[in-house]
């Protein structure tokens, strides 16, 4: 599909911004100008605008079955990030640097005693790559004052010649982009290994065979102790799914198994469409779906929560799930996967199912986080505002990598110590809450998960999910204080 450029009469005070506005589908609706964030399968048709004074993106061509939401930039190529009071001024909404980030998940503390991911490898997979990711992350590291990374780029066959007019193109450099930069913001010492394949993640199975090959190929050699992936799409679009069939998807797991016995931890992104996602055809589903491969028991999926903090990265008020209409946290129940054995003691949650999310990590538009690219196709080089789970997961896998080192190996599948933590942290809140200082002040004891209590994913007139205390489909255990979730993972892992 081709994508118009479009003019909106906005005000703006820097000739330096682009914004992008949504247009669903059928081209009933167009949502407000915001960030557009990378989901398992989402399906928005994205229009191009650009101010005045600023360089237009060329009319980039969608390929694939349906055009989809991707983590498109409401600011793109500025010289350098602006401040939150700025960007507040100048779109109404809020923008976070990985410092801020690092503040809120209380990071600084792990650091200061040398937990930093050293020894431990993140691999990012992903179609395509970015062109530019090499300078873009030294770039972004000069910014905030992180060591150059570690990063090994491998190619998985042919990887044809990036095309800046080609909006595939453009949207897995920016996906590469968010995922390198978060990944190493929050693991500062583990090395960053990006497997390029050369086929487009789109609607049903088309792209997978090339993800997971290249994922059993990096397990097999040893190369790798976290994996994570912002690819996905709706278990109802694979092939042979309507008639309960699910052998198309099925067959993709294997790398996924193999993870499981080597000790490699799967990460995928649970989706930025609420209980929705989007078909073959590209319109949106009306009824609850999820997403593949974070609905995969073997994967450990990242959803999204929203974040209030100050200029230091201080919470002003606790987080809430992400519901930013028509952009929310995905997650629900899969229709391919029974319920496995860790979730068992949430089975009145979740039924006979896989449920999803398991945790979450910052996702929202107001309060998006700013990356830098230069590869072209966007009108220029400079910093970007990117948000969604594609944001929340590379955030996540640094995480998981600092508790590796912690623990000195690899954890693996960390679903059954998570939940282990999740019944653990609930109980601890359980004895709490007589005194409401302390139940506020240690919200979930020694495991380190924060729970999440407010907000709801529905959005388009589907019936999502609410927060609550637990586990929910909302948030999954909420989120995390890393200063003690990590030495508890690492202990229970």
């Amino acid at each position: 599909m081709a994508l118009h450029p479009v003019w909106p009469a906005l005000s703006r005070t820097s000739p330096a911004i682009k914004v992008l506005t949504r247009i669903i589908p059928n081209g009933t609706r167009r949502a407000r100008c915001a960030a557009i964030s990378v989901t398992a399968a989402a399906g928005l048709l994205i229009s191009w605008a650009a101010v005045p004074g600023a360089q237009a993106a060329t009319s980039p061509q969608q390929t694939g079955p349906a055009a989809r939401v991707r983590h498109i930039p409401i600011f793109s190529n500025l010289p350098a990030p602006i401040s939150n009071a700025d960007c507040l001024a100048q779109i109404g909404e809020g923008c976070y640097t990985p410092l801020q980030l690092r503040t809120a998940y209380d990071l600084n503390a792990l650091y200061s005693k040398g937990i930093t991911g050293r020894g431990r490898t993140i691999v990012i997979s992903v179609p395509f790559g970015s062109p530019t990711i090499r300078q873009d992350m030294k770039v972004f590291d000069a910014q905030w004052g992180f060591p150059d990374p570690n990063l090994k780029i491998i190619k998985f066959g042919h990887i044809p010649p990036y095309d800046p007019n080609d909006f595939t193109r453009i949207e897995w450099a920016l996906g590469t982009t968010l995922q390198a930069e978060y990944a190493h913001a929050m693991a500062p010492g583990a090395k960053i290994v990006i497997a390029e394949t050369p086929v487009s993640e789109t609607a049903g199975a088309h792209g997978f065979p090339e993800l997971m090959q290249a994922q059993q190929t990096l397990i097999n050699e040893g190369i790798g102790d976290v994996i994570t992936q912002i690819t996905g799409t709706a278990e109802n679009t694979f092939p042979g799914f309507s008639h309960g069939n699910y052998a198309s998807l099925l067959n993709l797991r294997y790398a996924f198994k193999d993870a499981a016995v080597h000790r490699v931890t799967e990460l995928a992104s649970s989706g930025d469409l609420g209980p929705i996602s989007v078909d073959r055809a590209g319109d949106f589903y009306t009824h609850q779906v999820v997403s593949w491969p974070a609905s995969d028991p073997l994967v450990t999926a990242v959803g999204g929560s929203m974040l209030s903090l100050d200029d230091a990265g201080n919470r002003v008020q606790p987080d809430t799930a992400w519901n930013e209409t028509p952009e929310a946290g995905g997650g629900g129940m899969s229709a391919v996967f029974g319920r496995p054995l860790y979730q068992l003691r949430v089975g009145n949650v979740v039924g006979d199912h896989r449920g999803l999310p398991d945790i979450t990590m910052s996702a929202q538009i107001n309060g998006s986080v700013w990356g830098y690219e230069s590869f072209g196709g966007l009108g220029g080089s400079g910093w970007d505002l990117f948000n969604g789970t594609a944001e929340a997961t590379p955030e996540f896998a640094g995480i998981v990598a600092l508790a590796d080192q912690q623990a000195g190996h690899r954890l693996g599948l960390i679903n059954p110590a998570l939940y282990l933590l999740g019944e653990l942290s609930r109980h601890s809140a359980s004895r709490h809450s007589a005194s409401r200082h302390s139940a506020s002040r240690h919200r979930a004891g020694w495991t380190g998960l924060q729970d999440i209590t407010t907000g709801n994913t529905s959005v388009d007139g589907v019936t999502g999910f609410a927060a609550g205390p637990g586990y929910d489909l909302a948030t999954g255990w909420g989120t995390i204080d890393a200063a003690t979730f990590v030495p508890a993972l690492a202990r229970v892992g």
